[in-house]
């Protein structure tokens, strides 16, 4: 596979218009919108400005035209629940498998001994992964770590945001433990990060951390992201979080991750809660490939799937997005860095729909994160996935990483994809079918 991504500027003197990016574009050609439809897509700036039928617009500059025959357009992914601190840090660790309390162990262990540097490297590694898969914007939760220095994630991430500024979008969450004072939390807004979290599930009093936290974004003007009920049993912190959010305006967002425990309630008690979500307007971030490893250890029979209760808090029409969260570290050892991933498994385990699964990584994930409408849609922002496939569900299962990503109007990374496949020997069974031409191997550009 060859990937090309944006990169600094260089004076090589290439002059590829398809190798040197980011490159500005003003049109895509022949593209097919997830209804089947042919058309070309207008971008002015960083805004879908036209959608027409193929063909039907006159010359314009080839320089920022794409041709995207063959490919799919969708709304670029978006990641609504990251730890770039913490990727690719599973093989640096060599934790032992197992359940939250395990991870975080191995994790609080590892941390200790962290760099800014090492954090930076590793999370801009991460980040320039998934965008190469699609993803163009990314809300990462950074620790508040332990030690002498506590703001190293914080200042690395920020460095990063810094670093990745028009490639993609990267909003910061700082995760307060329970342990973490007041003036950390503070600190950590005052270097840049955008909104507060926290794990208050994990706190000796889970509704009273989760009331400092909010307490502490509520003095300061920011939103919350909060790490939510991430248990298959005890307290349901949700209750509070919808009643003391309520009345929060807009530019506060609130939003809540795993949620776990609703999950696991009775349909009674679970209609209850989420109507209350409905009315304070709480985003919700599922995260089927962590969770799914991270929960149902102590039951060898019958094992949850840990997911939260995502066909109930569809059907009430709350927001919902989806996220792959920890990517290669201690919380989960696997993940391919791709949204493709974790709108399959939203499929498989939480039995939505494919509609359903891939707005959750695109749309529904960008309206938690508080960001603009995207999509092949005029007046949408013009953050694009183009992918080669024949359909969403071709796209949603085969993941082919023949794809463009467009970010801002921008074209900021292209993959693509040589298969050599022996040709068979045998002659078809049809007899009324060519043969085919003797040879060891054939090289295939993927097309479907």
């Amino acid at each position: 596979m060859i990937i090309h991504r944006a990169t600094m500027p260089t004076t090589s003197g290439e002059n590829d218009s398809m190798t040197v990016l980011p490159r500005q574009l003003t049109r895509l050609t022949d593209a097919t919108l997830a209804d089947g439809t042919k058309v070309d897509i207008e971008i002015t700036g960083d805004t879908v400005t036209a959608v027409v039928p193929a063909g039907t617009r006159g010359a314009a500059d080839a320089d920022s035209v794409l041709n995207l025959d063959g490919f799919l357009v969708l709304p670029a992914p978006a990641e609504p629940h990251a730890h770039l601190d913490k990727a690719l840090s599973w093989d640096l660790i060599d934790p032992p498998m197992g359940d939250l309390v395990l991870a975080i162990e191995s994790w609080k262990a590892y941390s200790a001994e962290m760099t800014t540097a090492s954090i930076a490297d590793r999370a801009r590694q991460q980040a320039l992964a998934m965008l190469s898969n699609g993803t163009t914007a990314i809300r990462c939760h950074v620790d508040i770590l332990h030690g002498d220095d506590p703001m190293r994630g914080v200042r690395a991430l920020v460095q990063v945001r810094q670093e990745l500024a028009g490639l993609l979008d990267l909003e910061l969450v700082a995760l307060a433990g329970p342990t973490a004072p007041d003036a950390l939390v503070h600190e950590a807004i005052d270097l840049g990060v955008d909104l507060v979290g926290g794990a208050p599930h994990l706190a000796d009093d889970p509704d009273g951390d989760l009331r400092r936290l909010l307490a502490i974004a509520a003095a300061r003007g920011v939103g919350v992201d909060m790490h939510t009920d991430e248990s298959l049993h005890g307290p349901v912190t949700m209750r509070t979080l919808t009643e003391v959010v309520r009345d929060w305006p807009a530019t506060q967002p609130v939003t809540a991750g795993h949620c776990v425990r609703l999950g696991t309630l009775e349909p009674e008690e679970l209609d209850e809660i989420v109507a209350e979500i409905v009315r304070s307007d709480v985003g919700i971030v599922t995260l089927p490939i962590t969770n799914l490893y991270l929960q149902g250890w102590e039951h060898p029979v019958s094992t949850p799937r840990g997911l939260t209760a995502v066909r109930a808090l569809l059907d009430a029409g709350v927001r919902l997005g989806a996220g792959a969260d920890n990517v290669r570290d201690p919380f989960n050892p696997v993940g391919r860095s791709d949204a493709l991933e974790t709108a399959s498994l939203l499929v498989t385990a939480g039995h939505l729909t494919l509609d359903e699964a891939y707005a959750a990584v695109s749309t529904g994930a960008r309206s938690v994160m508080s960001l603009p409408a995207a999509g092949p849609v005029v007046g949408a922002r013009a953050e694009l996935l183009a992918v080669r496939c024949v359909n969403l569900s071709d796209v949603v299962a085969n993941a082919s990483a023949d794809r463009y990503v467009i970010h801002a109007g921008r074209l900021v990374a292209h993959s693509e994809v040589t298969r050599h496949i022996a040709v068979p020997a045998a002659a078809p069974q049809n007899q009324n079918l060519p043969l085919p031409t003797p040879s060891p191997t054939a090289s295939i550009l993927e097309t479907r």
